[in-house]
């Protein structure tokens, strides 16, 4: 029987969490070292979930949830989860998972093919870029005829930006750059692409600046608050969220980094206004991600 989503009838939406189990490959051996130092980092047991436990978890608190892998292949020497098995387990628990596709841009003429391919047979609904792990400036007018093919679908492309904790406390922080995280690159990107909805994931420390004007000044940009505990957001971003930001700022946890019901529960205690919370928590993201008729982006 085919789930559907009702969306009325949720109380969140949490738009950044990562599938991180497959049910069709063994465990990739040369993973370990990175997961243990991310456990590390971010304090967590390194016990992650398949997508079909993902979306019992989310369903029991009547959320919905954005799921998608990252294409870490060249720049980490770590095999991905495919695409197509994160979409395929979602179409299965359609009434509350919601898949992106992840594609190195260095891919090229293969990573536009793909992107075709899993947005017209697979029904993806967006694309993650982790600029940091597949080692590439987003601006980078190369991967231009990729964003091309997102915008020309009507959907949105989340980067992460600011620091990261994959393989913070590695050797040389495993080899990976910070310098391709600066939110100021996608600046050009939302310039050059008005259409295209670009989310700036994570509070994008330590350019919090920089994120928050590239917002302000582009009305096709977002901010998902993920990957942070909300006691640690800083005051400038509280400030913006409640006011000049409310209807492009985003629940996102990062689970199972950080569990829903932690980032929930610190989320609670920030002195955001009554009016806003909805926006964050689910409305901002029906809009974003068009889940009904009348939920198109709009212009500011």
């Amino acid at each position: 029987m085919t789930r559907r989503m009702n969306v009325e009838a949720l109380a969140a939406i949490d738009v950044h969490t990562h599938a991180e189990v497959s049910t069709r490959l063994l465990p990739d051996e040369a993973e370990r070292e990175a997961l243990e130092a991310r456990g590390r980092y971010f304090r967590y047991e390194v016990k992650h979930p398949t997508i079909a436990q993902m979306a019992e978890y989310y369903r029991a608190r009547n959320m919905a949830f954005v799921v998608f892998t990252v294409d870490q292949e060249r720049g980490m020497g770590i095999r991905r989860i495919s695409n197509e098995e994160v979409a395929e387990s979602a179409a299965e628990h359609a009434d509350v998972a919601i898949p992106f596709a992840s594609v190195d841009p260095a891919r090229g003429k293969m990573a536009v093919r793909e992107a075709r391919r899993l947005i017209e047979h697979y029904g993806v609904k967006g694309f993650k870029f982790h600029p940091i792990i597949q080692g590439f400036y987003p601006n980078d007018r190369d991967v231009y005829p990729l964003y091309e093919v997102i915008a020309e679908a009507g959907l949105p492309a989340l980067f992460h930006t600011g620091q990261t904790g994959i393989g913070a406390g590695m050797p040389g922080g495993g080899g990976l750059r910070l310098k391709y995280a600066n939110p100021i690159y996608l600046d050009d990107v939302a310039a050059d692409f008005p259409e295209l909805q670009i989310v700036m994931a994570h509070p994008a420390v330590p350019w919090l600046d920089e994120q928050l004007s590239i917002a302000l000044h582009k009305p096709n940009t977002w901010i998902d608050l993920s990957g942070w505990s909300p006691k640690y957001f800083e005051p400038k971003l509280i400030q913006y969220a409640n006011t000049l930001l409310k209807d492009r700022v985003l629940f996102g946890s990062d689970n199972p980094v950080i569990s829903p019901e932690r980032w929930l529960a610190e989320f609670e205690k920030l002195p955001i206004k009554p009016e806003v919370r909805p926006l964050i928590l689910k409305e901002n993201a029906v809009r974003l991600l068009r889940l009904n008729s009348a939920s198109a982006p709009r212009s500011m």
